[in-house]
């Protein structure tokens, strides 16, 4: 699997993701995902925002989460 551009897979479907990403991340308001719009580094930011984690630990729980998902 190429994953050079992941981000790019995530945006392009966002409207179905939506739904996994507030699975896994409940504190994530609807105000949130349109923030972050599939956009990686907002995701991980609004992570960071709302389950006081470090940085590095929300790149890290995305990363899990990304490579869990069947495509």
């Amino acid at each position: 699997m190429n994953r050079s551009h992941p981000s790019a897979r995530v945006e392009g479907n966002w409207k179905q993701l939506k739904g996994k990403v507030k699975e896994q991340w409940g504190k994530l308001t609807d105000d949130d995902l349109d923030v972050i719009a599939g956009k990686r580094d907002q995701l991980e930011g609004k992570i960071q925002e709302r389950y006081g984690i470090e940085e590095d630990k929300a790149k890290t729980d995305v990363d899990t989460w990304y490579d869990r998902q069947t495509w």
